[in-house]
């Protein structure tokens, strides 16, 4: 962990808003992790532990979305591309442990961060920025594994329900909430709410999560920023289908294009190319399919949303179509609609509400390592309303298995 603080350190300092990011030394290998705890060093281990979470969510953000029909396979397999497996749903365990591992990591490094912050700052640390935003790193952490993950595991311990994630995630938040309001620091304190929120949903605490949403304005926005330094710092979603030379995913064939289409929804933009008509291979029986680019992420370094004021929106409509609220819903709905100059959606019963629900959170939401988690607890919870068929992929895996790795070393699994 130490070698990885020192090289991603430094272009997380903007976002964090905190000093210290230079973290010299002579040689950059490994250094001793006792030298780390000392104040100059702690914004270092924030945007490292940043960092794990961006390439987490770069990595699962677009298998995901393969797996959820965000995007469709446009023809390579390697590298950037769209595995068979992934081609057809399918996220078992020996298929690597790349997401797992990047995941895990991000939760590690940021829970690790706070941990040491507060031994090394002791009572000031209740009013440290760098303490909030490690917990905010946290919280986003747990809620990506909770979303994304069939299985809670924690440092080795023993397999558990993936919603023990939501609950680390929901006690990160609260503790950043609280921090980031002693530090005066508004836009981790609405990067919390928002994020509580989201887990609180998630958690189906439908009250706290309509009132921490309601606190968070429309137009806030928490992202994760990527760069151009190296590969590994790029937008993912961007590079594997940016021409450069891969052409591995379209919005070809999914529900999104005819939608975008008819609506001409600025959330959900593709374009296409008068030239390179289709993918960079064949793509099963189908052969070569069409190219259409998404420009959601029109560079390497477009960010990922990880929580929105028009979320929080869409939180507040859930919450009311389970309490029966169908005309409240609609309102919180097209409220972002109205805001973009789109037509309103309609619904004449609860179920019709449901569906139309369940399309504008994949619209708003679109490619943001979200989707998974919504069709398993809808699934789960047994939710009304029918998504587009396109959507759907029969057999379909939604989680990510936990890998054959983590089974065969860690000695909590079942032999």
């Amino acid at each position: 962990m130490s070698r990885r603080v020192l090289r991603v350190a430094a272009p997380l300092c903007v976002l964090a808003g905190v000093s210290g990011c230079a973290l010299d030394a002579v040689n950059p290998g490994p250094i001793r992790a006792e030298a780390l705890n000392t104040p100059s060093a702690l914004a270092s281990l924030v945007n490292g532990a940043g960092r794990d979470l961006a390439e987490a969510l770069n990595w699962t953000s677009y298998t995901g979305g393969a797996a959820t029909r965000e995007i469709f396979p446009a023809g390579s397999t390697a590298a950037f591309g769209i595995s068979v497996l992934h081609q057809n749903g399918k996220l078992v365990d020996n298929d690597g442990d790349t997401w797992w591992n990047f995941a895990q990591r991000a939760r590690w490094t940021s829970e690790d961060a706070a941990t040491r912050i507060k031994s090394v700052l002791g009572t000031t640390a209740g009013s440290s920025a760098t303490l909030a935003q490690a917990l905010v790193w946290a919280g986003f952490s747990n809620r990506h594994l909770g979303e994304n993950f069939c299985e809670g595991v924690i440092n080795g311990g023993a397999p558990g329900p993936h919603t023990v994630y939501f609950e680390r995630a929901e006690a990160n938040f609260t503790e950043a909430i609280a921090v980031a309001t002693a530090a005066n620091n508004a836009n981790l304190v609405s990067a919390a709410t928002a994020g509580r929120a989201s887990v609180r949903l998630l958690r189906n605490n439908t009250a706290g999560a309509a009132t921490d949403a309601a606190t968070v304005a429309s137009t806030f926005a928490y992202r994760m920023p990527y760069y151009q330094n190296e590969l590994d710092q790029y937008n993912r979603i961007f590079w594997a289908s940016a021409n450069q030379p891969y052409r591995a995913h379209t919005v070809w064939n999914t529900y999104i294009e005819p939608y975008r289409r008819a609506t001409r929804d600025p959330r959900v933009p593709f374009d296409s190319s008068l030239t390179i008509l289709v993918g960079d291979a064949a793509v099963g029986s189908l052969g070569r399919v069409r190219w259409y680019f998404q420009t959601k992420y029109p560079t390497l370094t477009s960010p990922i949303n990880l929580a929105t004021g028009w979320e929080m929106r869409l939180i507040e409509a859930e919450v009311k179509l389970i309490a029966g609220d169908l005309a409240g819903a609609l309102t919180s709905i097209n409220g972002r609609r109205t805001a973009l100059s789109l037509a309103p959606v309609t619904a004449a019963s609860l179920t019709e509400g449901w569906a139309a629900l369940k399309r504008e959170r994949g619209i708003e939401l679109w490619l943001e390592a979200r989707r998974l988690g919504d069709l398993r607890r809808w699934a789960a919870l047994n939710r009304p309303g029918a998504l587009d068929a396109k959507e759907e992929i029969p057999g379909r895996d939604l989680c990510f298995a936990t890998p054959l790795s983590e089974k065969q070393t860690n000695l909590n699994f079942p032999r």
